[in-house]
């Protein structure tokens, strides 16, 4: 584990609890990144699942839910996984990782499904993950991911919404700072990585995974039941990225 935080530990240990309460029916996850990632998701009944990223496990506790045969729920941040081990129990294998280290804990060949939720803006290199994702995963395995869509960050960088170091540059890696309303007071600053498509496609393609599915999300009803302004603003302009690929073979 490195001796530094990565930015997903600094930005959710400051608010997990509330984060936990909230974000399976908050619009944005619950009504507008979810229903994107969910849709490409195969059928996960007897699969091995690796959940990379876990958060408070609510993902994982509906792969359970749904028959899976067994899930493994990663995050980084402590608090997350003592939220994860009192929701999950016995039912899941939970660890504390981080995902700048290789799945030193995972056998190759040994996950059909590894499903990683808006975690993937936290790192600064997504070569070496994917690469790992690609070797634990069995021949004709899925991954399932979820970015903040590299169109919408721009967007809030040119708008100046976001706090850079640097001038907005679409081409580069570019790290940043972000106040997240609905959370409740004092609002996180959570840091992230804004970067280009292709630094997203690029690290997927060169890992030897085929990208076979795609989905740039817009709220569905119940986000305009929810937030009539924001229903209209996010069905007009891209916030969510969410990709499906494939390890050949199977």
């Amino acid at each position: 584990m490195s001796s530094d935080k990565s930015f997903g530990e600094l930005s959710y240990e400051q608010f997990a609890e509330r984060y936990a309460a909230i974000v399976e029916t908050k619009p944005h996850n619950a009504y507008l990144a979810d229903p994107a990632i969910t849709a490409l998701l195969p059928p996960v009944a007897g699969l091995r699942i690796l959940d990379a990223g876990c958060g408070s496990g609510w993902y994982s506790e509906r792969f359970l839910d749904a028959g899976a045969a067994h899930v493994t729920a990663i995050d980084v941040t402590p608090a997350f996984i003592a939220i994860a081990r009192k929701r999950l129990g016995e039912r899941a294998t939970i660890l504390r990782h981080d995902l700048r280290e290789p799945l030193a804990f995972a056998a190759d060949a040994s996950y059909d499904l590894v499903f990683s939720n808006l975690v993937f803006d936290y790192l600064p290199d997504l070569a070496p993950v994917l690469r790992e994702i690609a070797r634990v995963l069995v021949p004709g395995g899925t991954f399932v991911t979820c970015f903040g869509h590299p169109t919408g960050d721009w967007v809030l960088a040119l708008s100046g919404r976001l706090t850079m170091d640097d001038a907005p540059d679409y081409f580069a890696l570019q790290a940043f700072d972000f106040a997240w309303g609905g959370f409740g007071e004092p609002r996180p600053v959570v840091r992230s990585y804004r970067r280009p498509l292709s630094a997203i496609l690029m690290p997927l393609i060169e890992s030897g995974l085929v990208l076979d599915g795609m989905i740039e999300a817009q709220p569905t009803e119940a986000f305009r039941d929810a937030d009539p302004a924001d229903y209209e603003r996010h069905m007009r302009s891209p916030t969510f990225l969410a990709l499906r690929a494939r390890r050949p073979g199977g």
